[in-house]
């Protein structure tokens, strides 16, 4: 059986607080109280689902004794009662500033007191069934931030003599980048930066397969076409509006090929040293289902021992300040220095910048960051 509701009933009228009480006792668990301190008392048998409060009581008011039974418990609705109909409107204003939402007037049909009864209940119960989902759908979205985010490795690992460095900024609990890098055999080091459209769940499940796919090539010693027809393959059932930018590349570190594919994704940066930079462009549509038969070409270009690379998303370089600017791609190049390779500090540089630029302007976009260079 449903646990009986509980009702506190406060009046310093013995006859109203009987006349309360025969009116709801059939339906309700009753504690009666003949003034606020012998209400507050009582809540040390128990916490009432709601209270009928009189305003007019010697000693603690309605008003007070409602103040303290919020304090007691903030959900707790009140109903307060008044005998007083010559300034209605005043006592109504006072009711509502002082936490309770409901008002009856001495004296009162009983079926309009039943009904009020009735509806504060059930708005309590849609309140904590409210909480309860709420409550459940937050654990479920910490469980999966911290998944999302167990799919990323280390922010630093030097594989092949390379130095990788990355930073990863959600601007939500579920994100839509993603990067990762793998050794790909003896003297060679895979890479990649991916963006999927949107934030959430359905956004956070599409990096999963991202993920999931770069590593399928493994056995493939992530050629990028490889990787690219992987993830072609992965979501090629899935709605032509669910679309990933990447660019994957595959660096030689005894030869020095940087074979990459862009695949609708931010230029990445080639520094050369110095003030020059060569920008790894485009070379194939963004990835959806809408472009699977498309074929995809890779490009390669050749690193000096000198020269690293940046890989980055949207979110960096369309960051907006106040006045709406776009940070823009030659903010990024007039942080890289001549010094070479300077991994996580320009890194640290780049997110610094952007943040000063953006001022108080929330982040509207995830933003991820990776940079290899030589040791």
């Amino acid at each position: 059986m449903a646990r009986r509701t509980h009702i506190m009933i406060v009046d310093d009228e013995p006859g109203m607080l009987r006349s309360v009480s025969r009116v709801l006792r059939r339906d309700h668990e009753i504690t009666t109280a003949e003034s606020g301190e012998d209400a507050l008392e009582k809540l040390a048998n128990g916490t009432p689902d709601l209270a009928i409060v009189d305003i007019r009581m010697p000693g603690i008011n309605g008003f007070e004794l409602t103040r303290r039974l919020k304090q007691h418990d903030p959900d707790l609705d009140v109903i307060l009662m008044t005998g007083n109909a010559e300034e209605p409107d005043d006592n109504l204003i006072q009711a509502i500033d002082g936490g309770a939402f409901y008002f009856i007037t001495k004296p009162f049909d009983r079926r309009v007191l039943i009904t009020l009864v009735n509806r504060c209940l059930e708005l309590r119960r849609l309140r904590r069934a409210e909480r309860r989902y709420l409550d459940r759908l937050e654990r479920e979205l910490d469980d999966a931030q911290k998944f999302q985010l167990s799919l990323l490795p280390p922010p630093f690992q030097n594989i092949a003599g390379m130095n990788i460095h990355a930073r990863y900024l959600a601007c939500s609990e579920l994100a839509g980048d993603i990067y990762d890098y793998a050794s790909a055999g003896e003297n060679a080091v895979a890479f990649m930066v991916a963006d999927v459209v949107g934030h959430g769940a359905s956004a956070a499940m599409m990096t999963s397969v991202v993920k999931s796919v770069f590593h399928a090539a493994a056995g493939q010693d992530f050629q990028p076409l490889t990787v690219i027809e992987h993830v072609k393959e992965g979501i090629r059932t899935f709605d032509p509006s669910r679309f990933v930018t990447l660019t994957c590349a595959r660096l030689d570190t005894k030869s020095g090929e940087l074979t990459y594919v862009n695949a609708g994704h931010p230029p990445g940066i080639l520094h050369r040293g110095g003030e020059k930079h060569d920008l790894l462009m485009p070379t194939a549509p963004m990835l959806s289902s809408t472009f699977h038969d498309v074929p995809f070409q890779d490009e390669t270009v050749q690193l000096d021992a000198s020269d690293s690379v940046l890989l980055y998303t949207d979110g960096v370089t369309e960051t907006q300040s106040k006045s709406e600017e776009m940070f823009g791609q030659d903010r990024m190049t007039s942080l890289m220095t001549h010094d070479g390779y300077q991994g996580g500090e320009l890194l640290d540089r780049i997110l610094h910048s952007i943040s000063e630029f953006a001022g108080s302007k929330p982040q509207l976009d995830d933003i991820t960051l990776l940079a290899v260079g030589k040791v």
